[in-house]
């Protein structure tokens, strides 16, 4: 029952990609909020060539690495920090992805990779963990190729820095929700680096309906996160929700 339930919770319309994959792959790996809608919703604002190069920043368990080369024929570098690549090299060998999703141990600060490298950036659900340093940009930058593109989806909250949370949000705050900045905070931080020009930089649509569903799902097999399903609920959509950007390299 739960199994059919945990389906039924997971197959949206408005990401027909997404809800051909096993849900219970995607919870069993989860890391956050739904990383396969997360990156169909970028999608929708950025485009990528097949057999284009593309890092995947802060991949996690790799399911959106999977998704990218599957679903977009890109090859992909899954790096992340947490997670060991062996871990995630099982993950594509099952996938049968060997040739074209390739799991490295990344530090996101230390980028061990050659200047214009990749195409493309993609980092769902990661990026705020490492991105809101000054000068993050300028590394990341260099190890892509002149005209190509980086794209983000994470956690957002519409309410300026300085500002005072409110009590419904304040009582479930911990530190690491500090970074969970809107689109018009990470537009300024970006753009003041003069190295990209920042071409969308929003909410997602549905992006606080579709954390608040994912959680539901969760519940289901005893996977949810009881605070943020609290905060979500009590905020309505107000002011959490999911920040997405996307930027040209200059």
């Amino acid at each position: 029952m739960a199994q059919t339930e945990l389906q039924r919770a997971l197959t949206v319309d408005r990401f027909p990609r997404s809800s051909a994959y096993d849900p219970q792959w995607v919870v069993d790996n989860l890391m956050g909020p739904h990383p396969l809608w997360q990156v169909e919703a970028l999608m929708q604002v950025m485009s990528l060539k097949p057999g284009i190069r593309v890092l995947d920043l802060g991949c996690g368990t790799a399911l959106s690495s999977i998704f990218l080369a599957r679903e977009y024929d890109v090859e992909v570098f899954a790096a992340d920090l947490w997670v060991k690549p062996t871990e995630n090299w099982e993950r594509i060998k099952a996938a049968g992805l060997e040739g074209r999703v390739h799991p490295i141990h990344v530090d996101a600060r230390d980028l061990p990779f050659a200047a214009d490298f990749f195409d493309a950036v993609v980092s769902i659900g990661s990026y705020h963990y490492f991105g809101t340093d000054a000068r993050y940009m300028a590394d990341l930058a260099e190890v892509v190729k002149p005209g190509g593109s980086i794209g983000i989806v994470g956690p957002g909250l519409q309410l300026d820095p300085g500002a005072t949370l409110p009590s419904y949000l304040a009582e479930h705050w911990v530190p690491d929700f500090a970074t969970w900045f809107g689109p018009t905070w990470w537009r300024h931080h970006w753009e003041r680096t003069g190295l990209v020009t920042v071409q969308v930089a929003d909410m997602v649509p549905t992006g606080w309906e579709d954390w608040l569903r994912w959680l539901e799902a969760c519940n289901l097999v005893g996977r949810g996160s009881a605070p943020d399903e609290a905060m979500l609920r009590a905020d309505g959509g107000k002011l959490l929700g999911q920040t997405r950007v996307l930027a040209r390299v200059r």
